[in-house]
C-alpha cells in the first residue's frame, strides 16, 4: 500500500539560505518560493523523491516555530507515497495510528497519522494528483533515511508490522542494532539508540551519487566541507560525510558498485 517516499520536510529558519544550500547540495535548482499561512516553501525533486523546505515568515506560523525550536533546523516530517489514501487510512485506523482526517491539498489528498502512536516522528501519507516531475540532477536519488530510537522492537513493529514494510535487514554493529526496511526504491534505516528517552527521531539522510570523488569534489569547490572519501560499511560502496549547509540534517553521499546496486 505503500509506494515509498513522497517528500521529506526540512525546517528552516531562513527560506533562501535553505534553498541554496539544498540547491548546491543536491545540484539542481528549487522550485519558486511559495508562501501561505506566513510559512514559505521550496522544493527540491530527486529521483525518488523530494526535499521539502518550510521557514516560518510570521506570526501565524506557530506550530513551524515551535517545531525550530524543538531541535533546531533538520528533518521534521516524513510523508509516505500511496496509490489509494482511502485504504492506507483505514489500514493506519486498524493498527491503531488514529490518523486524521484526509484533507485535499493543491498537490494531492493526505492525512497525518497520530504523533504518539509513531513514537515521535511526524508521519504523513500522500496521494498525488500527478506524478511528481523526477529529474537527474548531481544527486540521483536517496538512498536511505536514518530513524534513531530507544526502543528498536517498538519500531520495527511500527515500521513493519503495522506499515507494512518489507526488513531487508537486522544486524547488530559493536552495540548498536541497525534494521533495515525497504521503502519502495530507498530504505528506512532504524538505529538503536539508548542515549534517546521517549520519542524517536529522524536523523539524517543518504544519497547516492554516481561517483564519490566527482561529487565530493563539486562540493567541496563550492565551499562546503566535506569529509575524505572512505570505504562504506555495505561491501561495494564508498561514501563521504557533508559536514555544513545542511540545515541541520546528518548527510552522506554513498557511491555503489553496479555488482552491489
Amino acid at each position: 500500500m505503500i509506494s515509498g517516499f513522497d517528500h521529506v520536510v526540512i525546517a528552516v529558519r531562513d527560506i533562501a539560505v535553505g534553498v541554496s544550500a539544498y540547491e548546491t547540495l543536491l545540484g539542481d535548482k528549487a522550485s519558486e518560493v511559495a508562501i501561505r499561512d506566513d510559512v514559505a516553501t521550496a522544493s527540491i525533486a530527486t529521483s525518488n523523491l523530494s526535499v521539502e523546505l518550510m521557514a516560518p515568515v510570521g506570526p501565524g506560523a506557530a506550530r513551524l516555530r515551535a517545531a525550530l525550536e524543538d531541535g533546531g533546523e533538520g528533518l521534521k516530517s516524513l510523508v509516505l507515497a500511496t496509490g489509494d489514501i482511502e485504504r492506507m487510512r483505514t489500514r493506519c485506523d486498524r493498527v491503531g495510528l488514529a490518523p486524521e482526517a484526509i484533507v485535499e491539498g493543491e498537490s494531492g489528498r493526505s492525512f497525518r497519522a497520530n504523533t504518539e502512536r509513531t513514537h515521535g516522528v511526524r508521519l504523513f501519507f500522500m496521494r498525488r494528483h500527478e506524478p511528481q516531475a523526477r529529474p537527474s540532477g548531481a544527486v540521483s536519488g536517496l538512498d536511505h533515511i536514518v530513524i534513531r530510537t530507544p526502543d528498536a522492537e517498538r519500531a520495527a513493529a511500527l515500521y513493519g508490522a503495522r506499515l507494512g514494510l518489507d526488513m531487508r535487514l537486522d544486524r547488530q554493529v559493536m552495540e548498536r542494532r541497525l534494521m533495515f526496511f525497504r521503502c519502495g526504491e530507498a530504505i528506512v534505516e532504524i538505529v538503536h539508540d539508548d542515549t534517546l528517552t521517549g520519542a524517536d527521531r529522524l536523523w539524517g539522510l543518504s544519497w547516492r551519487v554516481a561517483d564519490a570523488d566527482a561529487a565530493r569534489a563539486r562540493l567541496d569547490q563550492a565551499g562546503v566541507s566535506v569529509s575524505d572519501v572512505r570505504t562504506g560499511m555495505k561491501p561495494g560502496t564508498r561514501v563521504f560525510t557533508v559536514r555544513d549547509q545542511s540545515c541541520g540534517v546528518p548527510t552522506l553521499m554513498i557511491e555503489a558498485s553496479r555488482k552491489h546496486d
